[in-house]
């Protein structure tokens, strides 16, 4: 299993550069940041920084969306960042939920983003795509490779992964709700007559390590919220009832009431009350080095390949160390 690092562009954004040089010295394989350039700062700017300070990380966001920027914007980016760096860049991208709603948008369908990977990836690999009915290429570029991940919940959007992505971003770590994802993808793979191994699982979640559990609970409670916000979208799309969408899923929303994106991915979010202990549980990694060296070995097994660790909470620096000297040496051996 590969290790990723998931952070927030806070400022200073100093900090963000120092976590990811001690992940690069941890032997984590990515670095990772949101994208949503109202609530934090943005990302592309931080992303030459973290790549000058380190050796061997890719860095990308977790994730991007076709509305925020131009589709030939954000491919020139990651095409300057490569050729700076030498092809260290990965794009996650999904339909777009924070930097889209905080602005009073909505996210795209399933389509647009469907095209935005094939036109975002050729661009910034030196291939023409067609965009706005227009033939375009990046005549500069050479030798460009950009792995693209989609992040996906429902039946369609696996799908669509399965189909034209190179990943699967699932952000949760929940096992019953992972193993019926893959399922999903690598079927969806196979019919389109790719091979099911050549789409990397990739499993995002908060990872908080030590022993007082309850702590850690509260410290993690907002990501079931931001989860629920894309299962409200596949509960208002499928039903509660339609068994297309695994009610392991989609019931704990049942008590949500709203949301405000100025607590998004916020310690203390009031708008995840609603979030019970057994769903931070399913969704986070908590607890000793071997909890979540057994998790993650339950995870591996069922498809995970790459692991991303949220460290939004108050032991940032502590969880990164017991990942970097004690669960990376035993589950990814250098």
């Amino acid at each position: 299993m590969k290790f990723g690092l998931v952070l927030q562009t806070d400022p200073p954004a100093r900090r963000v550069i120092e976590l990811a040089r001690v992940a690069d010295g941890f032997g984590f394989d990515s670095v990772w940041t949101f994208d949503s350039p109202v609530l934090w700062q943005e990302p592309f700017v931080i992303y030459t920084r973290i790549l000058d300070a380190t050796e061997r990380v890719r860095v990308g966001p977790m994730v991007t969306n076709p509305r925020s920027r131009d589709w030939s914007v954000t491919a020139s980016l990651f095409a300057t960042l490569n050729d700076m760096f030498g092809n260290r860049t990965i794009c996650g991208i999904g339909r777009g939920d924070s930097a889209v709603r905080v602005i009073g948008g909505r996210p795209t369908s399933l389509e647009l983003v469907a095209d935005a990977i094939g036109a975002i990836r050729g661009l910034a690999e030196g291939r023409e795509v067609e965009l706005h009915g227009q033939p375009v290429r990046l005549p500069w570029v050479r030798e460009g490779a950009l792995p693209v991940w989609m992040a996906a919940y429902g039946p369609k959007a696996l799908a669509v992964a399965g189909q034209v992505a190179d990943g699967l971003i699932l952000q949760l770590a929940d096992p019953f709700v992972i193993e019926w994802a893959v399922r999903q993808v690598r079927a969806a793979a196979e019919q389109a007559g790719r091979d099911p191994a050549s789409v990397t699982i990739c499993a995002a979640a908060p990872a908080y390590v030590g022993g007082d559990i309850t702590h850690q609970r509260d410290q993690v409670r907002w990501f079931g919220g931001m989860v629920g916000n894309h299962v409200a979208d596949l509960v208002s799309r499928y039903g509660h009832e339609s068994g297309a969408v695994p009610r392991e899923l989609t019931d704990y929303i049942e008590q949500r009431k709203g949301y405000d994106y100025r607590h998004h991915g916020r310690v203390g979010n009031p708008d995840t009350e609603f979030v019970p202990d057994q769903i931070v549980d399913r969704f986070c990694l908590l607890g000793t080095i071997e909890d979540h060296c057994r998790k993650l070995a339950e995870l591996e097994q069922l498809g995970v390949e790459h692991f991303a660790l949220y460290l939004m909470h108050d032991a940032q620096d502590e969880t990164l160390d017991c990942y970097g000297k004690d669960i990376i040496p035993r589950l990814a051996p250098r």
